[in-house]
């Protein structure tokens, strides 16, 4: 499977705008809504993926990443209107656990059990 690189904008609620580019972009994102870095999406809250696409080049894609920055504001909004017209976060339920998915405190507990109760076993032998 070739690998995949991505442009992406985000935006806040005020519609501040972020163009990225990556390789991973459900990693990338999340790290942006989890302010995982210091800089302009944590400070502006910039959190919503409005856009993204595909480029099967990285250097398909910084270029098309330089671009996009390069552009005035109305050309960008016309980018992203006329595939979420609505601002809608694209990545809204990448970060949600399925409900029949066990929470990580719970698999651990279970582990814990396990091991005790297999030591208490080996005691009793």
């Amino acid at each position: 499977m070739p690998k995949l690189y991505y442009v992406y904008i985000l935006a806040n609620q005020s519609r501040v705008l972020y163009i990225g580019m990556t390789s991973n972009i459900e990693q990338r994102i999340f790290q942006h809504k989890s302010h995982a870095f210091e800089g302009f999406t944590a400070k502006y809250n910039v959190t919503s993926l409005v856009y993204f696409e595909r480029h099967g080049s990285v250097m398909t894609a910084i270029h098309r990443e330089k671009e996009m920055k390069a552009w005035r504001r109305e050309e960008k909004l016309h980018l992203i209107e006329s595939t979420n017209p609505k601002w809608k976060d694209l990545s809204y339920g990448w970060y949600q656990r399925h409900r029949y998915q066990p929470d990580r405190g719970a698999v651990e507990l279970n582990r814990q059990h396990s091991s005790c109760c297999e030591q208490q076993e080996n005691v009793k032998k």
